[in-house]
């Protein structure tokens, strides 16, 4: 569970939050716009197909939902895919109108091209960082960087795209008035983003201690980041913390204990989660700055941790039976039917036949029904400060 001290920092944001809050649920949006990693990624690692060597890029990842693998980390859909879906119902309800009429498609990647972006697009891309690559390479951490897709790049993939967004010519300018008004009717989602940031150097044999020291330079480019999109038109934006690492069976295995000490009530690693608990209270800190600087915009905070803690301290009131355990895994090879060298995708592992009751897919990516509740909780609450639509 949450520090006191970020409980603390927490009842302080969320006040500042719910002062500055806009009537989103009372509007739809024209379009969605979404920039994160392998959490949220909806295929830019596979436009054109997904390369052989790519573990999540095959079967059976995609086989619920899609029949097949999508470069989605997850066995059918993933939140940024529910929220377009679940903001159309929830506003149907509220207006009673025709449930095309607040309709947003799955966001395609913005790697497709030839794709219409004006209904959303989706940055995202598996392994992305906070960081841009000289970060790690000053760490010696540079052969642990495979994927060149950081927050930086992916805005700049997004200002790539906003001519086809909000047209293009001699007249077209990021400060059209058009173009910002479009923009500011859309909803961003920036992140989650950290995860990555904090894998590189933890399984490349850094402390825990050395990597805390991390944090305060990647919220600072979280925060930045999403100071630049606001500059652009963004005003809706949500910006999820990290997830609690502890409890995922990949560092479950890598770093299983002896001592009982080490473990949570819920068989989490405490000192993992205790690193995702600073990085997210000083996100909350960060916002509340950026918050307080630009009153007109709608910052959210989506609390991937605490959500995910409950789901695995009571499944079942969310819908799931097992928490720890994986479905697509080495069933009989690991604790937790989880084994690195027979991962999900791999030869010698195997999903179950009911991912519905599962919470995590894989070992560090949950499964569609854990991700679809979080959309849910995110778009009215409690696990997003403000919720989406309120």
């Amino acid at each position: 569970m949450a520090s006191s001290n970020s409980k603390a920092v927490a009842s302080v944001v969320i006040v500042v939050f719910l002062a500055v809050a806009r009537h989103a649920s009372s509007q739809s949006y024209n379009a969605i716009y979404n920039f994160g990693d392998s959490i949220t990624d909806t295929g830019n690692l596979c436009v054109g197909g997904c390369p052989s060597w790519l573990t999540t890029g095959q079967p059976p990842y995609g086989d619920t939902f899609f029949g097949r693998p999508t470069g989605r980390c997850t066995n059918g859909r993933v939140i940024i895919d529910f929220l377009g879906k679940l903001i159309l119902i929830k506003l149907y309800r509220k207006f009673q109108s025709k449930p095309d009429h607040f309709g947003l498609p799955l966001l395609p990647p913005s790697k497709a091209s030839g794709s219409d972006f004006t209904k959303g697009a989706n940055m995202a891309i598996i392994g992305a960082t906070t960081m841009n690559f000289d970060f790690f390479q000053s760490l010696g951490l540079g052969n642990s960087i495979w994927n060149n897709g950081p927050l930086d790049t992916q805005i700049q993939w997004f200002q790539q795209l906003m001519p086809s967004i909000c047209g293009s010519g001699k007249a077209y300018t990021y400060e059209t008035s058009d173009c910002k008004n479009y923009l500011s009717n859309s909803l961003f989602i920036v992140g989650e983003f950290g995860g990555n940031d904090y894998n590189a150097p933890l399984f490349g044999g850094k402390s825990i201690t050395e990597v805390k020291g991390y944090v305060p330079q990647i919220i600072d480019k979280i925060t930045s980041g999403v100071e630049t999109l606001i500059g652009l038109g963004a005003v809706d934006i949500v910006v999820p913390g990290v997830l609690p690492i502890g409890c995922f069976p990949l560092y479950l295995t890598l770093y299983q204990s002896s001592s009982q000490d080490d473990y949570d009530e819920n068989g989490c690693l405490k000192s993992f989660n205790s690193l995702s608990d600073y990085h997210n209270g000083l996100l909350k800190q960060g916002l509340a700055g950026v918050q307080s600087k630009y009153p007109a915009v709608r910052l959210m905070y989506g609390d991937f941790y605490n959500q995910v803690t409950q789901m695995v301290q009571s499944p079942g009131s969310f819908g799931l039976k097992y928490g720890l355990t994986v479905c697509c895994g080495a069933s009989g090879k690991g604790s937790y039917n989880y084994n690195n060298q027979a991962r999900c995708g791999m030869s010698g592992a195997s999903a179950c036949g009911d991912p519905e009751n599962y919470l995590v897919w894989d070992g560090i990516h949950l499964t569609e029904a854990a991700y679809r509740s979080i959309a849910d909780g995110w778009l009215r609450g409690p696990y997003c400060s403000p919720a989406i639509l309120h």
